[in-house]
């Protein structure tokens, strides 16, 4: 039998279960906001330290994130936001380091 699919707006668009997940939902914004600080700030020479420290930041929330998560779109905004924090990192590494 054919059920209608009601729209819930009182939930997270990343939660595909129906149940809010505020602590996940948190932790994807957190790594997205580093991880696009990371990239950003790797591409000039002077700011290393900044996207050093935001990438290395940006990877340890996003681990902890993909260890908690439920849904496969918090996962996936995970994947993205680790993947820029992992290339801020790294870029930033290699123009100077953390210090």
């Amino acid at each position: 039998m054919a059920q209608a699919m009601q729209p819930d707006p009182g939930h997270s668009l990343l939660a595909t279960d129906g149940k809010p997940h505020v602590l996940q939902d948190t932790l994807v914004a957190v790594t997205l906001v580093l991880g696009v600080l990371a990239f950003t700030t790797a591409m000039f020479h002077h700011l290393h330290v900044l996207s050093s420290w935001a990438g290395l930041l940006g990877i340890i929330v996003g681990a902890f994130g993909q260890f908690i998560s439920v849904t496969t779109r918090e996962r996936f905004a995970l994947i993205v936001g680790l993947g820029a924090s992992a290339v801020g990192f790294y870029l930033g590494m290699f123009h100077g380091g953390l210090a």
